[in-house]
């Protein structure tokens, strides 16, 4: 047995171990897909330290390589939109955009999908082609795959890796919020990209009765997995898996510029029954998202004191707090009071016992989607 093998047996035993690999059919793909070939291209490290997280290439050349490829991590591989770990050497400080998802999460969400032999499956985010090729190997059968990407060079590569695993899925270099008008309807929708509103054409291009698995975020960045079933009416719902899942957004979702900020000094002020640490709580961050789904957050240092703004860019709305002597005062502007809907929310979720987000439902129809939790 090869270096390679033995690795991915390993691979497999971790994921079974923990859980999250519950079934052969899905432990046979794992033990039979080779990773590393999903990344022959390289990934990048990331180097901490006091200023802006810096990454740094890893190479198939170098020693750690093939042992790092099988480890339970995700790994970055495309930094800026553009940069790939071949295009660097030395390091870099910017976003990353394109990643090879840590093999539980893959795996995990692959069985929460449900997916039957025979089922046709559409996949927003190629990535690499892991995952995708996983699909394949479970189905069985090419043509019942469809994997949609946005970038055209991302794709290009995930197809490379796929045929040499002797793998030829429906590739389709696009936006994935838009689905595959052509080719649905489809028995199961999963998504490898955070989402902040699940899109119809989702829904249209699956079949009454198929699932949709999607990880719904908003631009606080708290996430959850979200198993929606779709229904005769054109509507679907579900509810949340659990899990604090986090996926980067899908590009077109991704919170807009911040440009110049209000003036901060002005504003209707008040003492906030609420103040800004509750937001450094997962889930009570989740539920702040519903009252101020369009917000973004940031801190500031600002006249000697810490400075906790929430702004929506598009509505011109923002509030901004400061604690002092264990007591927070907020001040707010623009068309709706941002503090006052998130205390909203945060207030008659802990009311109802503060539940978990295994407990949230999701609908969506024509008008939009609609979060709400059931009590503790």
């Amino acid at each position: 047995m090869s270096d390679e093998e033995e690795l991915r047996l390993q691979l497999s035993k971790r994921l079974s171990d923990s859980g999250h690999l519950r079934t052969r059919p899905w432990r046979q793909a794992v033990e039979s897909v080779p990773r590393h070939n999903f990344l022959r291209g390289g990934f990048f490290e990331r180097r901490d330290g006091n200023g802006p997280t810096a990454w740094t290439p890893v190479l198939p050349s170098d020693p750690t390589w093939l042992e790092q490829c099988y480890e339970d991590d995700s790994l970055v591989t495309q930094i800026a939109g553009t940069i790939v770990p071949g295009d660097l050497r030395g390091e870099i400080m910017r976003p990353p955009t394109s990643s090879s998802t840590m093999p539980s999460l893959v795996v995990r969400m692959l069985e929460d999908l449900q997916v039957s032999a025979g089922q046709r499956v559409m996949e927003i985010g190629t990535g690499t082609g892991y995952s995708t090729s996983l699909l394949c190997h479970r189905l069985g059968e090419d043509d019942l795959v469809t994997s949609i990407e946005v970038d055209a060079e991302v794709s290009g590569r995930a197809g490379t890796a796929l045929a040499q695993c002797g793998f030829h899925p429906n590739l389709i270099v696009g936006d994935g919020l838009l689905g595959d008008p052509d080719g649905g309807p489809y028995d199961r929708v999963i998504a490898t990209c955070g989402i902040v509103d699940l899109p119809k054409e989702w829904i249209y291009q699956t079949k009454p009765g198929g699932i949709i698995l999607a990880t719904l975020s908003g631009w606080m960045y708290s996430s959850e997995l979200a198993r929606l079933t779709v229904h005769d009416d054109g509507t679907a719902s579900g509810s949340f898996l659990g899990g604090r899942i986090s996926f980067m957004l899908a590009r077109p979702q991704s919170p807009p510029p911040l440009g110049v900020l209000p003036d901060l000094d002005q504003g209707d002020e008040r003492a906030a029954s609420l103040g800004a640490d509750i937001l450094n709580d997962w889930d009570t961050r989740f539920v702040a998202q519903l009252g101020a789904p369009r917000a973004q957050r940031i801190t500031l240092e600002r006249d000697g004191h810490t400075e906790h703004v929430l702004v929506d860019v598009e509505s011109g709305s923002w509030a901004a707090l400061t604690s002092s002597a264990k007591r927070w005062t907020v001040r707010q502007g623009g068309p709706e009071p941002l503090w006052d809907s998130v205390e909203d929310h945060v207030t008659r979720w802990r009311n109802d016992g503060a539940p978990g987000l295994d407990r949230f439902q999701i609908r969506v129809n024509d008008k939009g989607q609609k979060v709400t939790w059931l009590a503790a």
